[in-house]
């Protein structure tokens, strides 16, 4: 039986196509689970960055998409105040970086419940005309400033304002008032 002489050439070709192929599957990296549940610009992003995604734990991956779409939410505004934050606190001394990490470590370890009252206090506190937000930071300044022994009597002082009905603390209020003008004796 005698062969076409086309089918040699055309085995070789075949061969070497198929031997291309073969090489070029397994030189790509193995697929990656879970890419195909992606939106197609996440899956792009994660193709560019592969080799940190591969890296990463699944809980981690988790974390890198809700921050990728939170990112993807806030307006151009946002994004550009975040690049602002962000350069900045790359320029940031260490210690001054290490302090910030540490706040933030304990505001995430806050409970839900007093992460939104402390974020509802600062809204207020934002709300307040820009004199009375100034006096109210020199105060904080003032008592970062002064001795320990000292701090504990205004946190005392402080603790029992707490706990004061509203009419005591109106009838303190004008104690002091008449004392500031010279009229009584300052309350103790």
């Amino acid at each position: 039986m005698m062969t076409p002489r086309w089918l040699p050439p055309v085995l070789i070709l075949l061969s070497l196509l198929i031997g291309g192929v073969l090489e070029v599957a397994f030189g790509q990296p193995p697929g990656v689970q879970g890419l195909e549940r992606l939106s197609p610009e996440e899956r792009a992003v994660v193709e560019r960055n592969l080799e940190r995604w591969k890296q990463l734990s699944p809980e981690e991956r988790q974390r890198v998409l809700e921050n990728y779409r939170h990112w993807r939410s806030l307006t151009p505004e946002q994004r550009q105040s975040a690049r602002e934050s962000m350069r900045r606190f790359r320029e940031m001394p260490p210690q001054e970086k290490g302090r910030i990490l540490e706040d933030f470590q304990r505001w995430n370890e806050l409970s839900d419940e007093r992460r939104q009252e402390l974020q509802h206090a600062y809204d207020r506190f934002q709300r307040l005309p820009p004199e009375r937000r100034e006096r109210i930071l020199e105060r904080q300044r003032q008592f970062q400033a002064l001795p320990p022994q000292e701090k504990e009597r205004v946190m005392r002082n402080f603790e029992r304002w707490q706990k004061m009905t509203p009419e005591e603390r109106r009838a303190l209020r004008e104690r002091h008032q008449r004392a500031r003008e010279g009229r009584d004796p300052p309350p103790r």
